[in-house]
C-alpha cells in the first residue's frame, strides 16, 4: 500500500511537472476517453461535457442497458474505470442506492475535478472519486462487487496484468464489465485500434475462470464479462 502511495505521488507530480501536456482525446465526441492523461483546462468544464456526451454517444452506449446487464443489487460497491467525466456515476449511482458505494476513478487529474464538480451538482452523495494509475486501479483486496471499463480496456497497456489486478480487487461473486467497441462500429478508434472482443476475452481469462462474450446486448459495442478470480 506505501508503495502505491508512492507510485501515485510521483505520478502526480509528474502531471504538475509537465502541465498535463496537451494530448488529443482518442475518441473525442464518442464516449470515455482511455487511461491518458489530458490537459483539460483549456475549455469549461461544460464544453468536455457536451463533447464527450449528449444524445449520439446515447443512442450508441445505451447505458441503461449496460448497467441493467450488471445486475447491482442496492448496497453493492461498484468501481468505473476510465470514468471521464462522469457519464456512468448518476446511473451507478441510482443502482447502488444509499448504502452502496460508486467508485469513479482515473488517471487525468483534470477528469477526477470534472467528476467532483459533477458529484456536488447533481447530489451524488454515495460517489466519491480516485486518482489512478495507467497500469493500476489502486483498488483494496476483495473491495468491490462490481467493475465496469467503458471505451477504455484498447488504451491499457498490459491487460494481462492489468486483469490480474481487477481479479485481485473483486469481492465473492463479483464481476468486471468491460464494453468496447466493435470492429465494424462507426464510432470510437480507428478499426485498426479496435480490439477483437475474443482477444478481451483471452486476456481476462488469464485471471479469471469463467468469461462471456455478449456480441448482441448492443449494437454497436461489446460486452465481455469475468468472474471466478483463478
Amino acid at each position: 500500500m506505501e508503495l502505491r502511495r508512492a507510485r501515485l505521488a510521483a505520478l502526480v507530480l509528474a502531471v504538475a511537472v509537465a502541465g498535463c501536456s496537451a494530448t488529443p482525446a482518442h475518441d473525442a465526441g464518442h464516449g470515455h476517453h482511455g487511461p491518458l492523461v489530458h490537459d483539460f483546462d483549456d475549455e469549461p468544464a461544460a464544453f468536455w461535457k457536451n463533447r464527450l456526451e449528449g444524445e449520439e454517444r446515447d443512442a450508441y452506449q445505451e447505458p441503461d442497458r449496460v448497467v441493467d446487464a450488471m445486475q447491482i443489487r442496492e448496497g453493492m460497491r461498484v468501481a468505473d474505470i476510465g470514468a471521464g467525466t462522469g457519464y456512468f456515476l448518476g446511473r451507478l449511482s441510482q443502482a447502488t442506492g444509499a448504502r452502496g458505494r460508486v467508485l469513479g476513478i482515473d488517471i487525468a487529474p483534470n477528469m477526477v475535478r470534472f467528476m467532483r464538480e459533477r458529484i456536488d451538482e447533481e447530489d451524488l452523495g454515495n460517489v466519491s472519486l480516485r486518482l489512478a494509475l495507467t497500469d493500476d486501479p489502486l483498488l483494496e483486496d476483495a473491495s468491490v462487487d462490481r467493475i465496469l471499463i467503458v471505451n477504455t480496456w484498447h488504451h491499457i497497456p498490459d491487460r494481462t496484468a492489468y486483469a490480474a489486478k481487477l481479479a485481485r480487487s473483486l469481492k465473492p461473486d463479483g464481476r468486471v464489465f468491460v464494453v468496447d467497441f466493435k470492429k465494424s462500429s462507426a464510432h470510437g478508434p480507428s478499426a485498426d485500434d479496435k480490439l477483437e472482443p475474443g482477444r478481451v476475452a483471452a486476456e481476462l481469462a488469464s485471471a479469471f475462470s469463467r468469461v462471456r462474450v455478449d456480441e448482441g446486448l448492443l449494437s454497436d459495442q461489446y460486452v465481455v464479462v469475468a468472474s471466478d478470480p483463478k
